[in-house]
């Protein structure tokens, strides 16, 4: 009777523990952060994924003398989340100037794939790094590192020659080997992982991502099976809205482009338009002040102006008048005043059309 009830108690604390502890994550942080307290982060909103924002964090633990940290409770979704785990240097007093935009330099972070029931182990790598190893029950937990892997890779790509030509080749092939690797690994989070980076319109990427939108069936691929494995998860909704919104932007980029030229030419012949209808004004103003001027002109100087029309000299005009050529010339300056002109060329050039 006295082995029954210790055995009892051990039953009880095991059942207690199973019933109420049913996740488990835990690692090691460095001899720099030992002293520090570790953050477990519920990260619904794909664009936040890295960086430090108090509003994520769901458990914080002070690790023991070996560095070794544990979370474990009965309160994640049962379905896979993502989750983050990070340490940092900064005090209490200091993470509010610090964490500006969740920007934190003095922290360690990983990301992963979890749910409620998960036992998730992050242990020393044999260089002595933190956070750089996943073991998991859960296999998809360390896809997210995998990703890591191949962005660096592309980068590495990218840097080797830096030109527009192999900006364009890379851009196509690494779209295409991160996006086929998402598809294999049947986690659309592990996929929204990768969108994440690929669609950040901070990142080089970006031009290319819009261009790819407009052909690539993916997009809408992925939005079917985040619908399906999350229905009204905030992944399916804001991944919606983002690609929406993203679509819409293609959308209208060409139309306003072209409206954009159109009210060019539309403004250019209104212009032109108005143009002519000034020249034309003015022309029949000049018409009429011209023909107002003849008027003042007596009969002989309306000879005199006739012949300069046709090309005679001053000596012409004067022996076909029979007039002297000093008169002739007494003639033509009454004749300019009248006219508003200062030689032959002016009044050539304003009866060329007579």
């Amino acid at each position: 009777m006295k082995l029954i009830k210790p055995t009892l108690c051990i039953f009880f604390i095991c059942v207690t523990s199973t019933l109420w502890s049913q996740y488990e994550f835990s690692g090691y942080v460095d001899n720099t952060n030992a002293s520090n307290h570790v953050y477990l982060s519920l990260i619904e909103d794909y664009r936040k994924m890295s960086g430090i924002y108090p509003e994520q964090i769901i458990q914080k633990v002070y690790p023991d003398t070996t560095g070794r940290f544990v979370f474990t409770e009965n309160n994640l979704p049962l379905e896979n989340r993502i989750y983050r785990i990070h340490t940092e240097n900064c005090s209490e007093q200091e993470q509010g100037s610090i964490h500006f935009n969740g920007i934190c330099h003095n922290s360690k972070e990983i990301l992963f794939v979890a749910k409620n029931q998960d036992s998730i182990s992050l242990p020393f790598t044999v260089d002595e790094e933190v956070f750089c190893q996943v073991i998991s029950t859960n296999e998809r937990s360390n896809t997210f590192l995998k990703v890591d892997s191949i962005i660096q890779d592309m980068r590495y790509a990218f840097s080797s020659y830096r030109s527009e030509a192999n900006r364009k080749v890379n851009s196509k092939k690494w779209f295409n080997i991160l996006q086929q690797y998402g598809k294999d690994q049947q986690e659309p989070l592990t996929e929204l992982y990768i969108y994440s980076f690929l669609s950040n319109k901070s990142n080089n990427l970006y031009t290319y991502y819009l261009q790819d939108l407009t052909k690539n069936s993916y997009y809408d691929e992925l939005l079917e099976r985040l619908e399906r494995t999350y229905p009204n998860s905030p992944y399916a909704e804001q991944y919606k809205t983002e690609l929406a919104a993203d679509k819409f932007s293609m959308n209208i980029t060409t139309p306003e482009t072209t409206s954009y030229w159109l009210w060019i030419l539309i403004s250019i012949l209104m212009i032109s338009g108005l143009l002519h209808i000034f020249q034309f004004q003015k022309l029949k103003k000049q018409q009429y002040s011209y023909k107002t001027s003849e008027r003042k002109l007596t009969q002989q100087e309306q000879k005199i102006l006739d012949l300069i029309l046709e090309d005679k000299t001053n000596k012409e005009i004067a022996s076909l008048l029979f007039l002297s050529v000093s008169t002739i010339k007494t003639h033509i300056n009454n004749l300019y005043k009248k006219i508003e002109v200062e030689s032959r060329e002016e009044v050539k050039t304003r009866y060329k059309n007579r």
